[in-house]
C-alpha cells in the first residue's frame, strides 16, 4: 500500500495551488475537516461497504463546527468519492507546509508545565524567532511533567530548557 505522504502530496498540492487567494481561511477548514476524518469511528464508517459516498459526505459535513464553503464540500465529495477520507490529516499538514514554505514561517508547538499569559507567551516568541531565524507560529500544550520551563519543537529542531530536562542532565552527570 502506498504511503499516505505520497497518496497525500497531489491532494495537498492541487488545493494549494487552487486556494492561493485564501491561504488562511482554506488552511482553517481544512484543519478541521482533519480533526473530523481523524475520529475513527467515522474512519470504520466510511469504510463500510454498504455506506455510501453521500452518507459519509453528510456526516462529515453534519459533524463539522462551522458552515463549510463551496471550496471546502467539493474538496469533500472528491476526498470521499476517492477513498481517502482517512488521508485528510496528512493531506491538511502537507498543506500547512506549503503554505509556511510559501510565508517563510514554520509551526512550532511549546510544551509548558505552565499555562502563559499573553505577554510572556509573545516574549517568547520573539526570542524563539530570533533563535531559529523564521517566523513561528505557536501552539501552546500543557505538559505538567515538565515541573517548570519549556521544551518548544520546530520541525525536527528541539530546544528544551525544562526543569525535567535539567535535573535529567544533573543525573547523568551525578552517576557517572
Amino acid at each position: 500500500m502506498a504511503e499516505l505522504a505520497t497518496i497525500a502530496r497531489p491532494y495537498a498540492e492541487a488545493l494549494f495551488k487552487s486556494a492561493a487567494a485564501d491561504l488562511t481561511g482554506t488552511a482553517a477548514w481544512l484543519d478541521e475537516l482533519a480533526a473530523v476524518a481523524s475520529n475513527v469511528q467515522l474512519q470504520q464508517y466510511a469504510g463500510n461497504p454498504s455506506v455510501t459516498s453521500a452518507q459519509t459526505f453528510d456526516v462529515v459535513t453534519g459533524v463539522a463546527k462551522s458552515a463549510l464553503p463551496d471550496t471546502a464540500k467539493n474538496f469533500l465529495r472528491a476526498v470521499i468519492d476517492n477513498g481517502r477520507i482517512s488521508v485528510l490529516p496528512e493531506i491538511a499538514s502537507q498543506f500547512r507546509t506549503l503554505k509556511n514554505a510559501q510565508s517563510g514561517s514554520s509551526d512550532a508547538v511549546v510544551y509548558s508545565a505552565f499555562a502563559l499569559d499573553a505577554a510572556a507567551l509573545a516574549d517568547l516568541a520573539t526570542t524563539l524567532e530570533k533563535r531559529f531565524g523564521k517566523k513561528l507560529n505557536l501552539k501552546v500544550e500543557l505538559e505538567p511533567e515538565l515541573i517548570g520551563g519549556v521544551r518548544v519543537v520546530v520541525g525536527d529542531e528541539v530546544l528544551d530548557t525544562s526543569v525535567k530536562a535539567r535535573l535529567e542532565q544533573m543525573k547523568v552527570v551525578l552517576t557517572s
